[in-house]
């Protein structure tokens, strides 16, 4: 009968331990989240994830059109009229180069840094486009001048004067995307005439700022995106990887070769969608406001290569996935000073389990606070040993036995041990936190091979 209430107060003092623990893990997302608004205050004061859609070509036009009146004497008299419907043509490049070197660095505030990047680059196009022939030679379309549109997520992000040429002489860029909403730059070109086509060549030269992740959108016939970068933990996203990509201490080298039969991107774009498709980390979907028609809704999503500047050891993340392990180190500590009652027959007191259980949930709030002015490993082993320390010199007196407090300090070592490596390695913690649970297991059912569990439950453990 005592057994089973002692069975019962560690599984309800387990269950009370989850109120810190959950306490702990909502100051780990309430810190995570103040991260959060420091990169959006660098984005608003630098500039905010890059995208990058274009050039494209837009022609506008007005339809001429020819209607029937009558005059004063009510005769139907035809007239020619050229302020019909108007519209415009698009055309989109022939090829796309895209080369360029992220250049990273980084931005405190307070307590956070937040990662920003300077993309010096160039972006060459080769355009051929053919103006389509009057249907009527006698209702001519009046074609207005058109321009060479580049979309840019964020202007401000622009350092200095992009230079633009075009069959190798310079043009002044100008604000905005001509006639249409979106940020960006353009372009005018000389108004051409029905029937002919514009065929050149277009290099803009630029420097471009962000925070965190760019996003490229590959809108010609084809398109070769080319990115070096002295970041060593890069994460490709977007709608395509790399073709060829090598990654190092040094940094990233990075080439895509995407086919306009291969994407959507075109189609997206005339279809008014306005963003980059990115994903994973924060900011992945860059908004391309350049990259749509007129009264787009900005709810699509254009196709678009990306890549993020990650951060390799997000602390925050780390300790909340550490915290998810929490019960468990206070389930196996409670289960281990429960063998100690039943085979060394001591009495550990309820209030003595509740303060090595609060000492346990300690170790997640003194890891993410140390991780935020030192480094995860190194804010990782100091918990650890604090909390180690702290334990074995208490359950050294608790259960009467210098040895024995050594002997469960060991034990708690080797649990944060093996809780490390699986922070450390994301894609193989299934496997080892299964492997770990296994030989737990098998450790208790070899302690207890040859407990009478029956007679335990009949005899109350005397003093030591």
């Amino acid at each position: 009968m005592r057994l089973g209430l002692k069975i019962l107060m560690v599984l309800g003092l387990t269950l009370a331990i989850l109120v810190p623990l959950t306490m702990i893990r909502g100051t780990i997302n309430e810190r995570q989240m103040y991260r959060e608004q420091a990169v959006q205050t660098v984005a608003r004061s630098y500039a905010g994830a890059q995208g990058l859609a274009g050039p494209v070509l837009v022609v506008p036009y007005v339809e001429t059109i020819e209607v029937e009146e009558k005059n004063d004497k009510g005769v139907v008299i035809r007239k020619v009229k050229r302020d019909g419907a108007s519209g415009q043509w698009t055309f989109f490049a022939d090829t796309m180069d895209v080369t360029g070197k992220v250049l990273p660095s980084t931005r405190r505030l307070g307590l956070h840094e937040v990662r920003v990047y300077e993309l010096k680059g160039t972006l060459s196009a080769r355009f051929h486009a053919a103006i389509p022939a009057d249907a009527n030679p006698e209702l001519p379309r009046k074609i207005g001048q058109p321009w060479l549109a580049y979309g840019i997520a964020d202007v401000r992000g622009l350092a200095g004067s992009p230079r633009l040429r075009i069959d190798g002489g310079d043009r002044r860029l100008e604000q905005g995307l001509g006639s249409r909403n979106g940020a960006g730059v353009h372009v005018r070109l000389p108004t051409p005439r029905a029937g002919t086509a514009l065929a050149f060549e277009s290099q803009l030269d630029f420097a471009l700022g962000g925070t965190e992740s760019l996003a490229i959108a590959p809108l010609a016939k084809r398109n070769r995106i080319v990115l070096d970068s002295t970041w060593p933990h890069p994460q490709f996203n977007g709608a395509f990887l790399p073709r060829t990509r090598m990654v190092d201490g040094k940094g990233f080298h990075a080439e895509w070769e995407v086919s306009s039969l291969a994407t959507d991107a075109q189609a997206q774009y005339l279809a008014g969608n306005t963003r980059a498709a990115g994903g994973g980390e924060p900011g992945n979907d860059a908004l391309l406001h350049a990259a749509g028609a007129d009264g787009a809704n900005g709810r699509g999503a254009l196709d678009a290569v990306g890549v993020s500047l990650v951060d390799p050891v997000n602390v925050y993340s780390q300790a909340d996935r550490a915290s998810k392990y929490g019960l468990l180190f206070v389930l196996l500590t409670f289960v281990g000073f429960f063998m100690f009652e039943l085979i060394k027959q001591l009495r550990i007191h309820p209030i003595q389990y509740g303060l090595v259980g609060l000492a346990l949930a300690i170790f997640f709030l003194l890891l993410v606070s140390l991780s935020e002015h030192i480094a995860f490993a190194w804010a990782y082993l100091t918990a650890s040993v604090a909390c180690i320390g702290l334990l074995g010199f208490y359950v050294a007196h608790v259960l009467h036995s210098r040895a024995r407090g050594l002997g469960f300090a060991a034990m708690l070592a080797t649990l944060y041990a093996a809780l490390y490596g699986l922070l450390v390695s994301e894609d193989n913690a299934l496997v080892l936190g299964a492997g770990l649970l296994f030989v737990i297991l098998a450790a208790l059912m070899v302690v207890t091979r040859k407990v009478d569990w029956y007679r335990v439950g009949v005899i109350a453990p005397s003093s030591p």
